[in-house]
């Protein structure tokens, strides 16, 4: 552990000069964001959809993992999951949730904070209609979140599932939907050399659906 503790702290990376100012952001941080998405795919970035998202139960205790983003809509940013997991019980407690993308490649992360809320049912539907037919299968028998004995237990679920819809279509899950982050604020950053990072900041205003923007320093 030391040798990695004296690599940590030994290596450094200097960040590009790509500048980012308060004149280069969208008035709507939402198509800003599916902006930096689309140059971030542009980039042939691995995965530039990934988002790490963090939860909080109900003491207090924070959680954070990686889940994918399939969706953005004007009204926010959709993701699909175990309506029985963990993320989404703390969600069902407590909707408030934390946002990253980071695509170290071009050295851009955005911190997003808001809200979510359940989608509807047939956005649920559409989304898992378009599934590849082995994730929906492993939708039906991963129980996620719980313990189970072994592998041997997910494995022997996965063929029952097989057998249950051969040749038939597979339904989704009354468990299994999506979730919709409302945002109400961003944060765009940008590396730049010597940790001068560009930071703009973007709140939304309560009293209407138009953003306030503002620098921080680095």
């Amino acid at each position: 552990m030391e040798d990695v503790s004296n690599y940590i702290n030994t290596v450094r990376r200097d960040f590009a000069n790509k500048p980012l100012n308060e004149t280069d952001i969208l008035q709507n941080p939402i198509e800003q964001l599916a902006k930096w998405v689309e140059e971030a795919i542009d980039a042939q970035i691995l995965d530039p959809y990934a988002m790490t998202i963090s939860t909080v139960d109900r003491e207090h205790r924070p959680s954070s993992r990686v889940v994918y983003l399939r969706e953005i809509l004007p009204t926010g940013m959709v993701f699909f999951t175990n309506y029985n997991s963990q993320k989404s019980r703390e969600l069902d407690e407590n909707p408030f949730i934390a946002v990253n993308f980071l695509w170290i490649e071009v050295d851009r992360q955005v911190r997003i904070t808001g809200q979510v809320e359940r989608v509807p049912v047939d956005q649920s539907d559409a989304y898992w209609n378009s599934r590849p037919r082995e994730s929906q299968i492993g939708g039906w028998a991963s129980d996620q979140s719980s313990p189970m004995a072994d592998r041997a237990e997910l494995e022997k679920r996965l063929n029952e599932i097989e057998i249950q819809y051969k040749d038939l279509p597979i339904p989704r899950p009354p468990h299994w939907g999506g979730f919709i982050i409302k945002p109400t604020r961003f944060e765009f950053w940008q590396g730049r050399p010597s940790r001068l990072h560009d930071r703009i900041v973007m709140v939304k205003n309560e009293t209407d659906d138009s953003w306030s923007i503002e620098r921080l320093f680095p």
